[in-house]
């Protein structure tokens, strides 16, 4: 008899092996050591949802009500609240039937919206480095990628539209992403309305991911895609309560934008998925009504803490561009600190002999090798100690293993 051998789909092998497996493998064994990693690893809020959402949460948990299916786009209370968001906000007027959708999560969103605008052979143009949903979830809607260097000026548009105007078949869609992750980097209001120039002479699609947009430190305030004069007309743009609110594990995001693209995507999600528990979209009402102060205040948190990373990583000659935005810091390591060594192999030493986890450049494209970046996930103190452990490494000094204490 012959071997019965299973057979995955062809799309699974355009996917890539996880390039943070080796991390997390070494990461558990060091644990396992009870040694003490400081993971900055990944953009996991650590500081908690404000109290009022988790009150308003248990509540409404505790009606038999809200333990039936939900619907997949979302209750109208909750697209409505989104919708006043961003009236308030950025000055963006939205129709929360048509033109607001709550995903689970905004990488839920992303990867099916994507399903939804693409298909085997279709195109889509994103910026490198990326964050890996922009990447995979293009291909795992059977699209290709176009990669473009990261930018935020003429120059970078100048080279999608030129990439628009050479290609064939002509790209479907652009995916933009401000702030961006990994990078932080930012864009004035002005870019978007070029962006929307750009989509309408070419007839792309576009998907702003703004999942940072309010995690802004000092003056600055990240603009909306979507206030942009026309840019309804050609896109959508994804935000989340994971970052601004501490709702991570929560998984709840939202679209909005485009009717016909949400309308998509919600003919999408109908088939997928019967909505998000209903006690989380009354928590995250409760949470954009009233919990503008908790925003400022994990904002501040964020601040500070990215002083201590940059002031700290300057100091043992790292490149450091202080953002204006994101829960990250994007740092270009020294040749002779990293040794000749790729940015995935100098993150396993740091794991290694430093007991920082900070994620490599590589991860996120080819134009993020020689970078790190570096997840304000930790407290100040924390953060001070993954900064001086990264240092004594790089200067040739052990580093203590310490253990971990008991809980």
């Amino acid at each position: 008899m012959e071997e019965f051998v299973i057979e995955t789909a062809s799309r699974m092998k355009r996917l890539p092996p996880y390039l943070f497996g080796r991390l997390n493998v070494l990461k558990l064994e060091k644990r396992r050591q009870d040694i003490d990693i400081i993971d900055l690893g990944m953009g996991n809020p650590m500081d908690g949802a404000p109290d009022l959402v988790i009150e308003k949460m248990c509540e409404a948990a505790r009606d038999p009500r809200n333990h039936r299916y939900s619907v997949s786009k979302g209750i109208y209370n909750l697209r409505r609240e989104m919708a006043l968001k961003y009236e308030r906000k950025w000055g963006v007027s939205l129709d929360p039937d048509s033109e607001v959708l709550a995903c689970i999560g905004s990488k839920e969103g992303f990867s099916h919206m994507c399903l939804a605008m693409l298909g085997p052979g279709d195109m889509a143009v994103v910026p490198d480095p990326a964050f890996p949903i922009h990447i995979y979830g293009v291909v795992l809607a059977g699209g290709n990628v176009i990669t473009v260097p990261l930018g935020n000026d003429q120059k970078f548009l100048d080279t999608i539209a030129y990439v628009c105007e050479h290609l064939f078949p002509k790209p479907k869609l652009l995916i933009l992403n401000y702030p961006h992750n990994p990078t932080a980097m930012t864009v004035d209001p002005g870019f978007f309305e070029t962006v929307v120039d750009l989509a309408k002479r070419f007839n792309i699609a576009v998907i702003q991911d703004f999942a940072y947009g309010e995690t802004n430190f000092g003056d600055y305030h990240s603009p909306s895609f979507l206030s942009a004069k026309g840019a309804k007309d050609v896109g959508v743009e994804f935000t989340t309560m994971s970052k601004p609110y501490g709702m991570a594990g929560f998984r709840i995001g939202f679209a909005a934008g485009n009717k016909e693209m949400i309308e998509a995507l919600a003919t999408v999600k109908g088939y997928y998925d019967y909505g998000i528990f209903q006690p989380i979209q009354i928590a995250s009402i409760i949470a954009m009504r009233h919990c503008e102060d908790a925003i400022k205040e994990q904002n501040a948190k964020y601040e500070r803490r990215r002083d201590v990373v940059c002031d700290g990583l300057k100091r043992i000659g790292w490149e450091v561009e202080v953002p204006r935005a994101s829960m990250f810091v994007w740092a270009r390591v020294p040749e002779e600190h990293s040794q000749g060594k790729g940015s995935i192999d100098f993150a396993m030493d740091l794991l290694e002999n430093a007991n920082v986890v900070i994620s490599p450049g590589r991860a996120f494209g080819e134009n993020g090798e020689h970078y790190m970046r570096i997840a304000l996930v930790e407290n100040e103190h924390r953060l001070r100690q993954a900064v001086r452990n990264i240092g004594r490494y790089v200067q040739g000094k052990s580093v203590p293993g310490r253990r971990r204490s008991p809980k």
